[in-house]
Parts: structure tokens; sequence; C-alpha cells
């Protein structure tokens, strides 16, 4: 953990343990400064980072009081239990019909895939993009067709070398966003009819690829902290010999599991040995809590079989739909696929993305992102541990911005979807996630958004949906509450 998030796990024990209790005054910045020997930041962010999870409250000049006592947030989920058989796939229209809602701006975006546009330099970025314009070659329209600008190639690679991975820019094919990349990488590696291994749940845009392209998905036990089960992985690939794995190892979209180092490190080994491809979702890679950035699979790719996947999408331009893969082995494979579709990137996007990089300052923005995402998750969570059913189950993310929840068993997942969408609140309701349809008690919440009242309400009613959905309402549905 960062210094600040220690500091304020120690207070929150205090305030657990019933050392500090409600009303009590926090230590001033300067005296906390003083006796911890730690820096004013450090603190203010401690101090954020509690007022975030409800547990402490600003008074304008007076300073720091305990608001409520600490309790524990409801348990994790398990590992998920997928039948291990591979399945021909028909969700995209199910997926359509239940994400169509999220475009409305009306709607409390709880089911969204992408967080606030408030929350990136939307200004700066335009005026990257005026400054990139003024000065453009004409030739430059030449230059940034696959595999994509020059400039912002140089600066991708940088960001590669910053964590660890020394990949040099012509090895990197710019996007249009990162589901392109995916698609690109998948139409490389596989033929109609293949099997490929994907997590348990899935993001539901790689089943729709799946679909698209003919393939089967072989779902893969996963668990919502450490990800795909590598001992089901093999034995996975003993009985289906797949064509290539599609996976997340960082914040994976919907449990947020991140994938320790060392099991990084096995996972390639293992697909190495089978000659198998990976094809590595990392959209969320930047959006860490902790003090360092965790590293890719592709961190650990000798054999030039994972071809890593991202974009700016999640992290700083959304809209400018600029992506990437490097795709070692397959990256020329990759770029003809890209020449003879879509071409190119935009060129202007992928030019004001490189203007702003090279500007600096894109680090600092990342920090406050994560802040302020660490921040709602908190609030969220605290707000479901309020309003949900006992029984009900939540990750606990180290990263990204989505809380996966598995509901008491007898709540119906896209029921309680209608009956929040009539309330002006979508949900990306469990079975979407999955080529088998499971997971029909599962919800996943987006806290990309800015934490509102109208945030809380929704949270609270969906809570009054679960709890008015259990068969037998009685004792068992009692909320779990956080009060005294």
């Amino acid at each position: 953990m960062a210094l600040y998030e220690t500091f304020a796990s120690e207070i929150e024990k205090s305030i657990r343990d019933g050392v500090l209790r409600v009303g009590d005054k926090l230590p001033s910045v300067r005296d906390a400064c003083s006796s911890r020997g730690v820096s004013p930041s450090t603190v203010f962010q401690a101090y954020y980072l509690l007022e975030a999870r409800g547990l402490i409250r600003a008074r304008p000049r007076s300073g720091y009081y305990v608001s409520a006592r600490a309790e524990p947030l409801p348990p994790e989920p398990g590992a998920s239990c997928p039948d291990g058989e591979s399945t021909e796939l028909a969700i995209s229209e199910r997926i359509f019909d239940i994400l169509g809602s999220v475009r409305n701006r009306d709607v409390v975006p709880l089911g969204s895939a992408f967080p606030s546009p408030l929350l990136f330099p939307l200004p700066r970025l335009a005026q990257a993009m005026a400054a990139h314009l003024k000065r453009q070659d004409p030739l430059d329209t030449v230059e940034d067709l696959s595999p994509g600008n020059p400039a912002l190639r140089r600066q991708i690679a940088l960001r590669y070398l910053i964590a660890g991975i020394n990949i040099p820019a012509s090895d990197i094919v710019v996007t249009n966003g990162a589901l392109e990349a995916l698609n690109l990488c998948l139409q490389a590696v596989t033929r109609p009819g293949d099997t490929v291994i994907v997590e348990a749940p899935t993001f539901y845009g790689a089943l729709q690829a799946l679909e698209r392209q003919g393939l089967k998905a072989l779902e893969v036990p996963t668990h919502p902290r450490t990800g795909m089960d590598l001992h089901a992985l093999e034995n996975a690939i003993a009985r289906h010999r797949p064509a290539a794995c599609w996976l997340m190892t960082q914040f994976q979209n919907p449990l947020g599991s991140l994938m320790p180092d060392e099991r990084k490190r096995q996972l390639v080994e293992l697909l190495a040995r089978h000659d198998i491809p990976l094809i590595e979702d990392d959209v969320y890679g930047e959006l860490y809590f902790g003090a360092t950035r965790p590293v890719p699979a592709k961190a650990y790719d000798t054999q030039g079989l994972v071809l890593h996947c991202s974009s700016f999408s999640k992290c700083l331009a959304p809209g400018y739909r600029i992506g990437w893969t490097s795709a070692g082995r397959y990256t020329q494979r990759v770029q003809r696929l890209k020449l003879s579709s879509t071409l190119s990137a935009s060129g202007p996007a992928q030019g004001a993305i490189a203007e702003f990089l090279e500007q600096g300052g894109y680090d600092r923005h990342l920090r406050r992102l994560r802040d302020t995402l660490q921040a709602q998750q908190a609030r969220m969570a605290t707000e479901v541990a309020h309003a949900f059913p006992a029984g009900t189950r939540m990750t606990r993310p180290q990263g990204g911005f989505f809380l996966w929840l598995e509901l008491p068993q007898g709540i119906d997942a896209l029921a309680l979807h209608r009956q929040a969408l009539a309330r002006g609140i979508s949900v990306a309701p469990g079975p979407i996630f999955s080529a088998s349809g499971q997971f029909a008690s599962a919800l996943r919440l987006n806290c990309g958004h800015p934490w509102n009242e109208a945030q809380a309400k929704a949270v609270r009613t969906l809570g009054e949906l679960a709890l008015a959905a259990l068969a037998r309402p009685g004792p068992e549905a009692r909320c779990l509450t956080l009060g005294p």
C-alpha cells in the first residue's frame, strides 16, 4: 500500500476498535505530519480517502471529525465454476438490447463501461489538437496510415519503457480504440471454428468478437482477486487444444481482478509450452490504486506470443478512439489486416494525443484520476453495504472502476436490470458476461462517475429492488447496515 493508504487503514482500524468514536476530532494536518514524519500531502490524501469512505467529515475552519463507525464490507465472491465445455455463441442481441440504455444521459450510468468524460483534460487535448493541426504537414496523412503516427508510436514505446518493457516503436500498430486492436489480433491468430479460452466472467466485447468471427468460447474458472486458475487453464488446453487465449490480467472487466506478477510469468510460460498466443486486453493497466504500476503479462514474453492491446479511451481521451497493439511475431499480419480493413485511425486524434504526451503532464493527470476513482469506489462500496441484502458478495478491486456484486440466490439480475431501467438507472447484469449465461444473480456497477446524491440514491434504489426480489423476505433479508 501507499503511505497514505497505510495511514488511512490505521485510522480506520482505530475507528472500528472504538479507540476513535463518532464526534472525535482527528489530529490536525500539522500534528499528523509532525508525529508521523510524513508530508502534508500524505495526510491530506489519507483524510480524503477516509472522507470518501464516509468515516470522517471535514468541518470548515475546525478540522476532521469521525462521522461513522467502520464495519466490514460484504464478503468477496469466490472463484467461478464454469462447466469446462466450449460454447458456440449467440449473445450479441441480448448485449445490444441491454447496453443501449447507457447512451441516454438522463439515466444514472451504473451500467456504463466508461468513466465520466468530466474526469479527463479535454480542454488541454483540444489545445493539443489545434497545435498539431496548425503545423501539420500534408504528407502526414500518408505517414499516419497503418501502423500509425510515428510520434505517437514513439510515445507509446516510451510508456512501455517506463513499465520496464523494451518494445521498439516499429512493433506498435495504432488502431481505432483497443477493441479494434483486439479484433485484429483475434483475426490474426484464429480461423472460424477454433476455440478461444476466456475468463469466467469475461468482457462481453470479447464474446461478441468471438461470435462475429465464428469462434467458440471456452470459459475457465477465474478468481476476483488473482484472475484465471492456471491449473484449470492447463487442463482446458489438454482437453480442447485452443487456438488462443483472450485475457485481462490487470483489473479485469467485470471482476477487477489483478493477476500477481509471478502468475503472469507462469501464464506466459504455460502458453509458450503449447505455442498458444495470448491476446492481452490491458485497457485498465494505468488505473492502479497502489504506489507502482503492475506490469502486464507482455513483460514476460520472450517468444513474441503475447499480443498486448491497450488504448487511451479509459485513462485520457474518451471519444478519440485511439488504441494500439504490440503484437509480437504477429505484428506484420495485424498491420496488413488493419490496412485491408479500416486503413488508419484518425490522423488528427493521433496527432493530438502525441502532442499532449510530448508536452508532459500525463502522469500528473493519471495520479489525480486514480485518486478520484479510488475515492469513488470506496463511496459506492460503502453505499452497497448499507443498501443491499445480507448475503450479497462484493469484489475489492485494486484498480479500474468496476464493482462486481453477487446477490443472494433467487434474485434475477436481468429482471433487476429492467426494473432499474424503468427508474432511470442502468446496470450491467451478470449473464452478458458469460458465453453460457451464467451469473444470473450478479451485477457489474460502474464507479467511474463523480459521486453525488443521484449516484447514492440509485444504489439505494437497486438495494431496495434486490430486497423486494427475494422470494421470502424475512430476517435473512435484512440490510447490511454500517451505522451504529
